[in-house]
This record gives C-alpha cells, sequence and structure tokens, in this order.
C-alpha cells in the first residue's frame, strides 16, 4: 500500500513539470523555426544580390548582419551602396546605415529604414547630394512580386551638380510616394498607380519660373503603363523597352499651391523618338503673375485674341476661380504654351 501511494505521489509531481516541459519544448521548436526562416532569408539575399550583378547592378550591405529573435528577422549594413553601368558610365551611390524588418507573422511585409546623406556619382561628371532627418519604406509583395510600396521622407534636402553649371537645390519639409499595381485596368496595359505628395517644397528653378519664392504643396496622382519595362531597373534599357511598348504617364491629378498661386492640371507623357520627354498638360492656375517672366494677364490676352478669345473655360472639376491656360506642349525638346513656344533651355535627352 506504501509503495501505492508512493508511486501515485510521483505521478503527480510529474505533471506539476509537465506545462514547463512542453514550454521547453516550444521554446526549442521556435528558435529552430527561427534560424530556418533567418536561413532562407540569407539564402534570398544572396540570391537577389546574385541577380542584381547579372543586371549589371552591384550592391554592396558593409557589416552584414541578420538578427531580432524570437520574432522579427532584421537585415542591418552599416552603409548602403550600389554601382551600376547601365547608364553608360557608371553611377554610384551609397548612403548611411540602413535596416530591413520582417516580422514573422507577417512575412509579405517589409519595413526599411535608412539613414542618410545619399552621395550619388552620376553620368557626365554630375553629383547628388541627398539628405534627410527620417526616410521609412515598406513593400508588400505577394506570389506574382511586389503589390505596394510606400515611401515617407521627412526633410529631404537635395543638391544637384555638374561641371561648369551653377548647382539645382530642393528641399521640402516632407514627401511621401505610394505606388500600387492598378486593379481596375486590363493586364495587358501593365497599369501601376503613383501617388506623390510633397509639403512645404522649395525649389529655385520654379520660383524662377514662376516669380515667386514661397514654400509650396504638390499633390499628384498618375498611372504609369507598360511597367514590366522597368523590372530591369531604372535604366536606358529600361526606358527604350517602356517607349518601344507604348508606355505613357497619365497624370490624373496635379494640384501645386504656392502661396496666392495655385495650378491644377491633367497631363499625359511619353518619351518621343529623341528620347525627350514629350506630351501634353490642360492647366487651370490662380494667382500667378507671371511665367519665365512673361506676364500671365497679358499673355493670356494675347493667346485668347490668337484662339478667338476661348480662354476662359475650366477644367472639368477645377477649383472655382482658376483660368484655364492654352495646352503646354513638350515636343522635340521645346516647351509650347498654346502656339507660342516659352523661352525656356530646351529639355535634354533622357538617355
Amino acid at each position: 500500500m506504501t509503495d501505492s501511494l508512493s508511486g501515485r505521489r510521483r505521478s503527480s509531481r510529474a505533471w506539476l513539470y509537465a506545462p514547463f516541459v512542453l514550454l521547453l519544448l516550444v521554446a526549442l521548436g521556435w528558435t529552430a523555426f527561427w534560424f530556418v526562416v533567418r536561413g532562407r532569408v540569407i539564402e534570398a539575399v544572396d540570391a537577389a544580390l546574385a541577380r542584381e550583378e547579372g543586371l549589371g547592378r552591384s550592391w554592396s550591405c558593409a557589416d552584414r548582419s541578420v538578427t531580432g529573435f524570437p520574432f522579427r528577422v532584421e537585415l542591418r549594413c552599416s552603409t548602403l551602396a550600389l554601382a551600376s553601368a547601365r547608364w553608360g558610365e557608371a553611377v554610384r551611390v551609397q548612403t548611411g546605415p540602413a535596416v530591413a524588418v520582417g516580422q514573422i507573422y507577417t512575412p509579405n511585409l517589409v519595413i526599411a529604414q535608412i539613414t542618410g546623406p545619399l552621395q550619388a556619382n552620376l553620368p557626365e561628371g554630375r553629383k547628388l547630394d541627398l539628405g534627410w532627418t527620417r526616410l521609412e519604406a515598406s513593400l508588400s509583395h505577394g506570389t506574382a512580386g511586389p503589390e505596394r510600396v510606400s515611401l515617407v521622407v521627412t526633410a529631404p534636402d537635395a543638391r544637384l551638380s555638374a561641371p561648369g553649371l551653377a548647382p539645382e537645390t530642393w528641399k521640402a519639409a516632407s514627401v511621401e510616394a505610394h505606388l500600387r499595381r492598378n486593379p481596375s485596368r486590363p493586364a495587358t496595359d501593365q497599369a501601376v498607380d503613383l501617388a506623390i505628395a510633397a509639403k512645404g517644397s522649395v525649389l529655385p528653378a520654379l520660383d524662377a519660373l514662376l516669380g515667386t519664392t514661397e514654400a509650396g504643396d504638390v499633390d499628384i496622382q498618375a498611372t504609369l503603363t507598360q511597367s514590366e519595362a522597368f523590372r530591369i531597373g531604372l535604366n536606358p534599357d529600361a526606358l527604350e523597352a517602356w517607349r518601344t511598348a507604348g508606355g505613357q504617364i497619365e497624370v490624373t491629378k496635379l494640384v501645386s499651391a504656392k502661396g496666392p498661386a495655385r495650378i491644377e492640371a491633367t497631363a499625359q507623357f511619353l518619351i518621343d523618338q529623341t528620347h525627350r520627354p514629350a506630351g501634353q498638360i490642360q492647366a487651370s492656375l490662380a494667382g500667378i503673375r507671371q511665367i519665365a517672366g512673361i506676364p500671365v494677364g497679358g499673355l493670356a490676352a494675347g493667346i485668347g485674341g490668337l484662339l478667338g478669345g476661348r480662354l476662359s473655360a475650366q477644367l472639368p472639376g477645377a477649383a472655382p476661380g482658376l483660368n484655364a491656360l492654352p495646352p503646354i506642349v513638350l515636343r522635340e525638346g521645346r516647351v509650347y504654351l498654346g502656339p507660342i513656344r516659352l523661352p525656356v533651355q530646351p529639355l535634354p535627352a533622357l538617355y
């Protein structure tokens, strides 16, 4: 009887330890699972880098590490660099530390943070310096590839310099960009939607064109067709493939406000046979006294006379008080406002 009681006590005490043993087994299993996921992430990154190398782009992630146990996978680089020869000349881009994070329970979503500044050596001796206080990007992907990409930049500040030319600068309080597959267009259009919003933007070249120095806000919504051409990156080969496929950028909304000045527009852009931007912009404006040094009032009256007085119509959906301009046409590198060629520098070839 004593032996029976002691056996029952040992059995009951064993059940007391069962939850702890089970917890230990779960922890060991989760640890093994995390290391399997980590290994697959490393394999995927190495495969992606090899594909990029085959496309002429060499990425470098200095001091690469993969951490984040137990619930995340974090890929970290002390510096992130890209070297490419797809523009005919070597292009080199480098940033500060970068980290990409994926949660174990949301494997189709990756969030990245990159520390500035970005420094780029571009063709024809040009150099770009871009700084920011915070940059975050997110990528949502499925079995067919990327589905949505978002970018949020706080206080971007850019400077583009070229030999023999005055530097061009741009800065803003914030910029957001979002890219997604268009769900309503035919698959043959290969269409993606693009939305860009900039707050507190200052672009001296635009200030000189409009004769105002106030910071502005810009809101753009557009659709890009034949987007598969850019799977090989943004380079001359991709641009030429996009052009020959009949790719276009259809701007369905452009709203720009700088102090009292306001512009609303729609547009269509493509690349012509000379590899220059071409297309047409239909714009309405208010509060702008000049364009490229030409008084808008006198210009509007003159063009209105040439067009038989047809210069009062508004864009469909335009805000009240906006006056429509004649179509702004980009053709053969020149910029025309109605029949009048604007006194601006010819547009350069993109590639």
